[in-house]
């Protein structure tokens, strides 16, 4: 008996110490996010950095971007035609094409291929300085770490996302029609036609609304973990994963609710 009793705190003791971290960095999150929107509206506007952070989430991200949507269409395009042969709907091929990358697809892959490149640059970044006491300097000087680090970096990648994913609808829409029509010799007119038959003004805004939040919950995750960083080096290693992961896996989660919401 004594040692199941032993057993059972140790579970119980290792299940309180996961959730208290879970709390721990659930609060540090939405810490940073409300201290975040309440300096974006407060004097001196950073306006250089706003656009330095701008080009490295947004154009600096267009490669991948390309590269992803542009074979998720033709992959797309590529199984969706040989589904829809067996019962000689192969026409609608650039109706699914549309309708899963706008609403679906391009936010979601997007989403995590910004969070892989820029949210694991953004922990990096801030927890180095805030290894090196850089963010300590900067109270010492009277400026405050949140609006001058912080701010430019939430505001450009929700700012960024939806023109990232705008581009990635369109990318992977062409995608789709190189399979349909190079690989398949499918009627290119009969592929545009059903490409904007079906799709609606709220199947690219939704996806556009959801890009926007991936945005705040990548840059949010990768600030709070840099800026609360510690252990030197190695802490920084463990903030630049954890910021992925957590990020990535936020992005999923919330993505089945905004869904929701949102059809």
């Amino acid at each position: 008996m004594v040692g199941r009793e032993a057993v059972m705190m140790g579970w119980l003791d290792a299940l309180g110490r996961v959730t208290l971290e879970a709390l721990e960095e659930l609060g540090r999150f939405f810490y940073i996010l409300t201290q975040a929107l309440l300096w974006a509206v407060r004097r001196p506007f950073d306006v250089a950095e706003w656009f330095r952070q701008m080009v490295r989430v947004g154009y600096d991200s267009v490669p991948v971007v390309l590269l992803t949507t542009m074979f998720t269409g033709m992959v797309l395009a590529l199984q969706t035609y040989r589904g829809f042969e067996r019962f000689h709907a192969e026409g609608f091929v650039g109706s699914v094409v549309a309708l899963s990358l706008t609403r679906e697809l391009a936010p979601v892959l997007v989403g995590l291929m910004v969070a892989g490149r820029v949210g694991s640059a953004m922990a990096a970044e801030l927890g180095t300085m805030r290894v090196t006491e850089q963010i300590d300097a900067l109270y010492a000087m009277a400026t405050q770490p949140v609006q001058y680090l912080v701010v430019p970096r939430v505001g450009a990648s929700v700012l960024m996302l939806p023109l990232l994913t705008l581009i990635g609808d369109a990318v992977g829409i062409i995608g789709g029609w190189m399979v349909a029509v190079g690989v398949f010799h499918a009627n290119s007119v009969v592929y545009w036609h059903r490409t904007f038959q079906y799709l609606e003004v709220n199947d690219v805004t939704s996806g556009l609304i959801k890009a926007a939040f991936f945005g705040l919950i990548l840059a949010g995750t990768g600030c709070a973990k840099g800026f609360y960083t510690s252990g030197g080096a190695e802490g920084v290693g463990r903030a630049t994963t954890a910021a992925v992961v957590m990020g990535s896996v936020s992005i999923l989660l919330s993505d089945f609710f905004l869904t929701k919401i949102l059809f």
